[in-house]
């Protein structure tokens, strides 16, 4: 099947081997390869379609996304616009990311605006909690990692997402990676100061409050990440888990699946309320999920996270010290007041004094090799 998509035709289908709508006659090829099949989506900006690649032998399936207004007003349908090539640009910058949809053209055709991207095979994460229920604590944790990861990107391209939330985020089917989508609200801080006021914009249960007034940072993210986090472990609506009389929130009472208090840390320090007592960057976020028993899912980023440098500078930071409280537990044992010998491994082990002595040089070299081996 082929869809019309003139907004005003009063029946958009039409056989697949047409080029022109049989009930209007506009045009049903967008730049002579792109054909929308059925619509997915309508928002107060624009609708989107389900369309295939006629110009590449496999046809593949992409997403057509048409600026088509609903509210009046000058200056909303100029915002409009703005947001809608705002969003080109961004897509047209980030979609290098494995992990952030590809645009494949951007056109006027009708006197009407278009975008044509990657379409990502999947589900989203509110469709994955209606069908699966509530997350558990490896899901959530590899959820943080691989959302972090993009964010990442996205912030070293002075970009501020602005509308993290389930619905943006898609299990792609063929790798279980988390793909961020819709990318409509998105804002470029380049050439700007980060927190100018601008237009408050988002989803308001996942909303940042500083981005409520238009003053938007990169933190904002990291709350609307965190605020996720809550609706998927909870099941329930973010405003049903804030104490607005408190100004606090209130969400862990709400778990299902116990987790661990250091996850339960890391999620409070995202969704603190005061900017400045929230996770300013990602990678500080990173640095302390270390703390946590890493998930085996192939998701996580190990291009940014590295356990293994971080336990060989812990144990050689701490070497000496090891040295010296084995020495007084041997001293304890022998009354002998030897130094503590060199730490630097030997080819060979120098004759014991006496038996006695053997057996506890013995143990008290395993005991130090099992407990660096452990950091």
């Amino acid at each position: 099947m082929s869809y019309c998509l003139n907004p005003h035709c009063s029946k958009p289908e039409n056989p697949e081997d047409v080029k022109f709508c049989i009930t209007c006659g506009t045009k049903l090829l967008l730049k002579e390869r792109y054909r929308a099949i059925k619509p997915i989506g309508q928002g107060g900006f624009g609708r989107t379609f389900l369309a295939v690649d006629e110009d590449k032998p496999s046809k593949p399936s992409c997403v057509i996304k048409q600026l088509y207004p609903q509210a009046q007003g000058t200056n909303t349908v100029q915002k409009a616009i703005e947001l809608f090539n705002q969003e080109a640009i961004q897509l047209d910058e980030l979609g290098t990311h494995t992990q952030i949809p590809q645009l494949l053209a951007y056109c006027t055709q009708d006197d009407r605006q278009y975008l044509v991207q990657e379409f990502i095979d999947g589900q989203n994460l509110s469709m994955e909690l209606s069908y699966q229920g509530n997350f558990h604590e490896n899901q959530i944790i590899e959820l943080i990692y691989d959302v972090l990861n993009v964010l990442q990107f996205c912030h070293s391209k002075q970009v501020i997402h602005r509308d993290i939330k389930p619905e943006n985020i898609i299990r792609r089917r063929s790798d279980d990676k988390l793909v961020i989508v819709d990318f409509g609200a998105a804002k470029s801080t380049i050439g700007q100061p980060i927190n100018m006021t601008g237009t408050s914009i988002g989803s308001p249960e996942y909303v940042a409050p500083e981005q409520m007034r238009g003053k938007a940072t990169f933190a904002s993210d990291i709350y609307s990440l965190g605020v996720t986090c809550i609706n998927l472990l909870t099941g329930r609506s973010p405003f049903d888990s804030y104490d607005t009389h408190n100004a606090t929130w209130r969400w862990r009472q709400f778990v299902k699946t116990p987790i661990s208090n250091e996850l339960g840390i890391i999620i409070d320090k995202m969704v603190q309320v005061i900017p400045r007592k929230r996770y300013q960057n990602v990678g500080d976020i990173f640095r302390d999920l270390q703390s946590l028993n890493p998930p085996t899912s192939t998701n996580i980023p190990t291009t940014i996270v590295n356990p293994p440098a971080r336990k060989q500078s812990f144990a050689s930071q701490n070497h000496n010290q090891l040295e010296q409280e084995l020495h007084e537990v041997k001293t304890h044992f022998t009354g002998s007041k030897q130094q503590p010998h060199n730490p630097t491994p030997q080819t060979s082990n120098p004759l014991p004094v006496n038996k006695k002595l053997d057996v506890i040089d013995r143990e008290l070299e395993e005991m130090k090799a099992k407990f660096l081996g452990e950091e």
